[in-house]
């Protein structure tokens, strides 16, 4: 990436945020703790060669052009706007860097379909020691395995809508079509589903995480357990997921 942002001080380019005529320096200034604040968020779902000042950089990206292109009228605030962008650009720039090879997509794949059998099959939650089985491997090589797709995109409905236009678009206000709006609204019910019939530890993790904000340090000390182990938990999460909406697909 480029070393920093700088953002030119002489002759700023005029915007409009939140209604009130402001210009790209003040902008930068008021939500840089935005910035901060989402990349420290999206860091769990990031490999290990991700760093911090690398996702607040192009997050910043994301915030500049949301103020160069942020209309008023559409509807939704700036900061809701802004927040979408911001991530949207921070997930772009860790795709450039084609961090992940197939071999982790491709085990996570088989994990999946791991635990789907073990579930078909039980009727019960697949745990930990049964998934190594099932795959023909021990317990840390299944956790290693979590840990590598720790950094994988959870496959979820928010992570769907991240960093696609036409979604951008749509939050800040333009109405989808009939039909879209049908097709989303039954892909949140199947995944508010599928959440609710995780098992209690991952559904905590989940709503830690997504509903309360908070990072992989502040769930290990709720749950008693390492940050690393709250990864492999999330990513197992993730995983499960997966596994169970495979029939949506």
């Amino acid at each position: 990436m480029a070393s920093a942002i700088k953002v030119s001080t002489h002759k700023p380019l005029p915007t409009c945020v939140d209604g009130i005529e402001t210009n790209l320096t003040e902008v930068v200034d008021r939500y840089a703790p935005l910035v901060k604040r989402i990349a420290h968020h999206l860091l769990l779902r990031m490999p290990a060669s991700v760093q911090i000042d690398d996702l607040i950089q192009s997050g910043m990206i994301g915030l500049l052009e949301a103020a160069k292109k942020y209309d008023v009228s559409k509807g939704a605030s700036f900061e809701t706007y802004a927040g979408i962008r911001i991530r949207g650009s921070m997930l772009d720039e860790v795709r450039k860097g084609d961090w992940a090879p197939r071999s982790v997509h491709r085990k996570s794949r088989k994990v999946a379909e791991a635990i789907k059998a073990i579930e078909a099959r039980t009727g019960k939650d697949a745990k930990d020691n049964q998934i190594a089985k099932e795959l023909d491997i021990d317990l840390n090589a299944y956790y290693a395995i979590l840990q590598d797709a720790s950094g994988s995109r959870l496959f979820s409905f928010d992570d769907i809508m991240e960093g696609d236009d036409s979604a951008i678009e749509s939050a800040a206000g333009e109405l989808p079509g009939p039909c879209d709006g049908l097709q989303r609204d039954t892909f949140k019910a199947h995944l508010s589903n599928a959440i609710d019939g995780l098992p209690d530890r991952e559904k905590l993790v989940l709503a830690l995480y997504y509903d309360e904000e908070l990072n992989l340090k502040e769930i290990g000390e709720v749950i008693g357990v390492s940050e690393s182990r709250v990864s492999q938990i999330h990513s197992q999460a993730a995983i499960r997921l997966r596994a169970r909406l495979t029939d949506w697909h």
